[in-house]
């Protein structure tokens, strides 16, 4: 299966459309920015797109305009989870447009255990200044739909890589990496307070988001600044123990939102017809 290129500048970007829209490799001056695919399952790539909701629904339902869906749990190689990430990474997409340094890959989710037919569109632009990319979708279906959107990338990890970003909550989580509160402060805070991401080992996700998200490996001299748009204002952290790499989320919502926060704060509701387009950009430079 052949990927689709993109190469600008100092920077190559490689992606997979057949295997949940996903990307296989995102490089700056040869450095792995994003970790390179390190097999052939959606799961093993750098990043895919979350649509139509990001991260875990608890039980794999939910109400919503008083009827009662039930989904089902789509985690290859996990049956015990709930279905989560929404159905876009589980999906064939296709190439819409296509150039040196431009591309647009598109879903029609016309039928399958999400009950509300959707389009959605992901884009990848690459220029001296680093990455553009935009998830949108659009409701097909002829009544109200929730929607969350986000980007799900991963990032090599050392023992002396930095995430920084700031926010003002962190959720608290059960076993089962879902909601049991939120703790948070009046100020925004990097909750590592600048020290590796190695020293916390965590699944959650990070509410009020202030400014943009840093990644920095020191032993190579390289930061990366994620800038995600105003609505993915939260962001999902995952840290596992003894692995090489961690993930760094731009999402609209926190986990179950759907049965946490029906009509606050949570998902989205689209109109029949609605479209809803979200972005993030990644800047690449050294630190000398």
């Amino acid at each position: 299966m052949s990927s689709t290129i993109l190469e600008a500048d100092d920077y190559a970007l490689a992606i997979n459309p057949e295997i949940g829209g996903s990307l296989s490799a995102f490089r700056w001056r040869g450095h792995d920015i994003m970790r390179s695919a390190v097999g052939s399952g959606v799961l093993d790539s750098s990043c895919f797109p979350l649509v139509p909701f990001s991260n875990r629904i608890a039980g794999s339902r939910f109400e919503v305009g008083g009827r009662t869906v039930e989904l089902v749990p789509n985690h290859p190689t996990a049956p015990q989870e709930p279905v989560l990430h929404g159905f876009g990474w589980t999906s064939r997409w296709d190439v819409v447009e296509k150039s040196d340094r431009h591309a647009i890959i598109g879903l029609e989710y016309r039928e399958g255990p999400w009950p509300w037919p959707f389009s959605a569109r992901a884009g990848y632009a690459l220029d001296a200044s680093g990455l553009r990319a935009s998830l949108s979708i659009r409701s097909l279906a002829d009544t109200p739909m929730p929607a969350g959107l986000g980007f799900h990338p991963y990032f090599p990890r050392t023992s002396q890589t930095v995430y920084r970003g700031f926010h003002h909550g962190e959720w608290q989580v059960d076993e089962a990496c879902l909601p049991l509160g939120l703790r948070s402060h009046s100020q925004p805070r990097d909750w590592w307070g600048g020290q590796p991401v190695d020293t916390r080992i965590v699944d959650t996700v990070y509410a009020g988001r202030e400014g943009h998200l840093d990644i920095i490996w020191p032993e190579r001299e390289v930061i990366a600044r994620i800038s995600p748009s105003d609505d993915l204002d939260c962001t999902v952290v995952y840290v596992p123990q003894g692995e090489d790499y961690f993930c760094v989320e731009p999402v609209s919502h926190a986990t179950d939102a759907i049965n946490w926060m029906p009509d606050e704060g949570g998902m989205r509701t689209l109109a029949p017809g609605e479209e809803w387009t979200v972005s993030m950009s990644i800047e690449v430079r050294g630190l000398s």
